[in-house]
């Protein structure tokens, strides 16, 4: 596993607003530590991205709905 690879990690916004993560998938490991209130359903992953990723990518995160 390599971070920054291939161009990877990323945050893309889509057309319809939503965004979707590029990241090391890591839902194996995690499960066994989420909170009680969190899930992962079987449709879903639990993806890391490095925190530098994220915060370069707040400018361009909308801060309303």
């Amino acid at each position: 596993m390599t971070a920054a690879a291939n161009g990877c990690p990323d945050i893309l916004e889509l057309e319809s607003g939503d965004f979707a993560v590029i990241g090391i998938d890591m839902t194996a490991r995690a499960l066994a530590r989420l909170p009680a209130t969190v899930g992962c359903g079987p449709d879903e992953r639990i993806v890391w991205i490095p925190r530098r990723t994220l915060v370069l990518a707040k400018p361009d995160i909308p801060d309303t709905v």
